[in-house]
């Protein structure tokens, strides 16, 4: 008799993750490609990475044991406005074997899951956008910003990286001396943090090197505000404390301040103890000092347990304790 198990996908930007677990909790198969997303990387693309993840992980196991399968995308509601989208990943799955059925989930959800299985609860995202939601009976119920960076996504990388620039213009502006963060961020644009005679020379050629990019390139300046600051730069700390209010504020307009359900913090400027993830959590304590504070964890495998949850017979709780990884 096959070995049942579950199929979980974490489509990201930039990496796809797969992970297989039989239904006792064990971990059948794990695999990884590249960016699998077709909404944004294209269907060309995302069906070569998906397929290279996907046979990967199911290379060990026979697939008459497939029972159900979760993947895990960005925006995962625009995939039923895109047939092309939708095709892709039934593609894939048949491509790859599977004959069992399968759900597109939005991220937010499974992030919360890889920390958690707690049916009620929130969660915050922090990476090129920044997004959070209230979850009921383990299911998105309310969401707020994640509008973009031309209108929202306070706290993002994209938002972290503009401020940085923001900041140094108006200190160039001043005739002050640039801060440590300011010349990093001066080497990163313009090759150099050599100033010139005149500020606002310097000021111009700031502004034309920005304008030259696509407006999302402002988000790479984010790791460079989080390194400093964690350095001590004054001028970071405080971009880093106003980035973590903003996401506060976030999280308050989906979640009451007298709740005491987990809230999960996720994304890559969250995870991996960084500064604006301390920050967050101070914030979020002094608004509601009795909320549990969890990290997002393993996606693939929270997405395969969110996938195991819907069959009959199944522990949900256990099989969590089991599957999925504490942080």
């Amino acid at each position: 008799m096959s070995t049942e198990f579950v199929v979980g996908l974490d489509v990201g930007g930039a990496t796809t993750r797969v992970t297989v677990i039989g239904l006792d909790g064990s971990r059948l198969g794990d695999g990884q490609a590249g960016a699998g997303n077709p909404i944004t990387h294209g269907p060309e693309l995302a069906t070569n990475e998906l397929r290279t993840a996907l046979t990967t992980a199911l290379s060990t196991v026979d697939l008459d044991g497939a029972r159900a399968g979760v993947i895990s995308l960005p925006g995962a509601n625009r995939l039923l406005a895109d047939p092309t989208g939708r095709a892709v990943f039934d593609t894939v799955w048949r491509d790859a074997g599977l004959r069992c059925p399968y759900t597109v989930l939005d991220d937010l959800l499974v992030a919360y899951a890889s920390a958690t299985a707690a049916p009620d609860g929130a969660v915050v995202l922090a990476d090129l956008d920044a997004v959070a939601a209230s979850i009921r009976q383990m299911a998105v119920d309310r969401t707020a910003d994640g509008y973009g960076w031309l209108l929202g996504d306070g706290g993002s990388a994209f938002w972290l990286g503009r401020a940085a620039v923001r900041r140094l213009l108006a200190d160039l502006d001043a005739g002050q001396e640039p801060s440590r963060l300011a010349s990093q961020v001066l080497t990163e644009l313009l090759g150099t943090a050599q100033l010139s005679s005149r500020p606002r020379h310097t000021v111009d050629r700031v502004v034309q090197a920005v304008s030259r990019r696509p407006p999302i390139e402002l988000a790479k300046l984010a790791p460079l505000v989080l390194t400093a600051a964690q350095e001590g730069d004054t001028t970071a700390i405080a971009l880093v404390d106003e980035a973590a209010q903003r996401l506060a504020a976030t999280v308050g307009r989906v979640r009451g301040a007298v709740e005491t359900t987990p809230v999960v913090l996720g994304g890559s400027l969250l995870t991996d103890g960084t500064v604006l993830a301390a920050a967050l959590s101070a914030a979020l304590r002094e608004r509601s000092p009795h909320t549990p504070l969890l990290t997002a964890g393993d996606g693939a495998a929270a997405a395969a347990w969110l996938a195991a949850r819907s069959l009959d017979g199944v522990d949900a709780d256990t099989l969590h304790r089991r599957v999925v990884r504490p942080v």
